[in-house]
């Protein structure tokens, strides 16, 4: 049990940092627009498609992934909680 809350755990960590590495890449078009960058982008945009729809811009700005982010952490603390009961 305690393996399968490591993968799950460790599958949660590496979208986290994806996520990260598309946030970044928006600042820069040119790499957004890439094979690489619309790859991360069919991946990322799914999860970050509700909170844009809740969260409306301010101004030039998204905070609607800084959100997802946040509730993506609140996620993996509960998988932590939730498996540290079945140890």
């Amino acid at each position: 049990m305690v393996t399968l809350a490591n993968v799950i755990l460790q599958l949660m960590q590496l979208y986290w940092f994806i996520c990260i590495i598309y946030i970044f890449m928006s600042w820069v078009p040119s790499a957004k627009e890439s094979s690489f960058g619309q790859m991360i982008g069919r991946i990322v945009e799914p999860f970050f498609a509700p909170f844009r729809q809740i969260i409306p811009p301010l101004g030039m700005i998204d905070i609607s992934p800084i959100v997802a982010l946040i509730a993506l952490r609140f996620a993996m603390d509960g998988v932590r909680y939730l498996f540290s009961f079945l140890i």
